[in-house]
């Protein structure tokens, strides 16, 4: 169906992560750093049978109802807009030709759970104080 959800610590997320291929592994582990809040892993391997699935499906993915949602790539991050909104954003970069052991790219772009953790923390408080 082109995109499941594999890891959610609440029934009723209020932070969704999407990502595909490499990064599900981040952003399983920086969700789980995220243990005060409520939030949802979404892998999605394909795009185009995630988008063919019918609106009931892809709602029960990606609700409507959680605006702040973050796409996780560490290649080219045009196009994930469409999955996270306007209140989202997305972690990853553009660049390329860099050439190291990932593990040693990783640290160095800040690709770690770590990182994206606080990162999405400090962006969603942003994110609530704008809502209240």
């Amino acid at each position: 169906k082109g995109a499941y959800v594999v890891f959610e610590n609440s029934e009723t997320p209020e932070i969704i992560l999407i990502a595909t291929g490499s990064e599900v592994h981040l952003a399983i582990a920086a969700a789980k750093l995220l243990n005060n809040r409520n939030v949802r892993v979404v892998s999605m391997p394909s795009v185009e049978l995630f988008e063919a699935q019918p609106e009931e499906y892809k709602n029960s993915i990606l609700p409507d109802s959680v605006r702040y949602r973050v796409a996780v790539e560490a290649g080219v991050s045009f196009g994930w807009e469409k999955f996270t909104g306007l209140d989202g954003w997305v972690f990853g970069f553009d660049r390329f030709g860099e050439s190291a052991p990932y593990q040693e790219l990783e640290k160095a772009f800040g690709f770690t759970p770590e990182n994206l953790a606080e990162k999405v923390e400090t962006k969603f408080n942003e994110f609530k104080k704008k809502q209240n």
